[in-house]
């Protein structure tokens, strides 16, 4: 069973089998991107057959012998045809990449993994080829539409699949496909790995800020970190309310310490009274009495 850790040592297999394997790559390109050229040469021969006559292969070099003719000062100013070459293997470097993570994964049934990633990179890597191969073609022509009888918009098309075919495809298909083709590695250790580091994260902050709850029975007073504060005139209040000796019951301890909180002021405190007689707080109270007016 594959575990979390092995994570790391799959990065630097990686590394490690890119140098490794592009190095014997070189090597044996004329013979890996041989069907490369097999199925360029047969798309444009068909696909573009107002274009392209006839196409060569050579293990390492691709020929296309094209119908459109220029007329420049090296050629006495007399139209000559134009000939294509390019070499197969040119954007044929993602299958030592493809190789190298399927190596790395460590994963039963390599084999015949590496044969059908091989065999879906092919189509792929002769559209690069093809549309490298236009794209030589238009240059030498000059973008001249008239020259080369197509359209403007078919022209622009031919542009923008030649940076996908350039740019985009030779680099990341190699890696979508090995994606599906060894997708219970990358669920199991790449996303099970990402899945624990964000786990992780979460609970950092989480265990770093847990309230400490009061034990039962415990005074009333302000709290340590920011809690509840009782008014020192509601404790006054209560206490003579209660005979000097009773404690309050747990409803008015509960009523004043939730005043704060809910952000309402306490109640005023209120004196008890004399002889029967209520005993008024206000400021007014001390005052004469006013003389009727007359």
């Amino acid at each position: 069973m594959r575990r979390a850790a092995s994570l790391k040592a799959f990065v630097i297999g990686l590394f490690i089998g890119v140098v490794l394997l592009t190095l014997a790559w070189t090597r044996a390109s004329p013979w890996t991107s041989y069907p490369i050229g097999m199925v360029a040469g047969a798309v444009l021969e068909h696909a573009a057959p107002g274009w392209v006559r006839e196409a060569r292969l050579a293990p390492g070099r691709l020929e296309v012998d094209t119908s459109v003719a220029i007329a420049t000062p090296q050629t006495g100013n007399q139209p000559v045809e134009i000939t294509l070459e390019s070499d197969p293997g040119r954007y044929a470097y993602g299958l030592p990449i493809f190789l190298a993570l399927l190596l790395a994964a460590r994963g039963p049934g390599r084999a015949v993994r590496a044969l059908a990633g091989y065999a879906l990179l092919v189509p792929l890597q002769a559209f690069s080829l093809c549309m490298q191969l236009l794209m030589q073609l238009l240059l030498t022509a000059q973008f001249d539409v008239r020259t080369l009888r197509v359209a403007q918009w078919q022209m622009e098309a031919l542009v923008y699949g030649y940076q996908l075919g350039s740019l985009v495809v030779p680099t990341l298909a190699p890696i979508v496909i090995w994606l599906w083709l060894d997708r219970a590695f990358v669920n199991e250790v790449v996303i099970g790995a990402w899945r624990r580091s964000q786990a992780a994260r979460g609970a950092g902050p989480e265990s770093a800020t847990v309230p400490v709850s009061a034990a039962p029975g415990a005074p009333v007073g302000p709290a340590i970190g920011g809690g509840q504060e009782v008014p020192a005139g509601a404790s006054a209040a209560r206490t003579v309310a209660h005979g000097g000796d009773v404690p309050p019951n747990a409803a008015t301890l509960a009523e004043e310490g939730a005043a704060p909180a809910a952000g309402l002021a306490p109640r005023p405190y209120q004196a008890p009274p004399a002889g029967g007689i209520p005993v008024s707080t206000s400021a007014s109270a001390g005052l004469p009495p006013r003389r009727p007016r007359r």
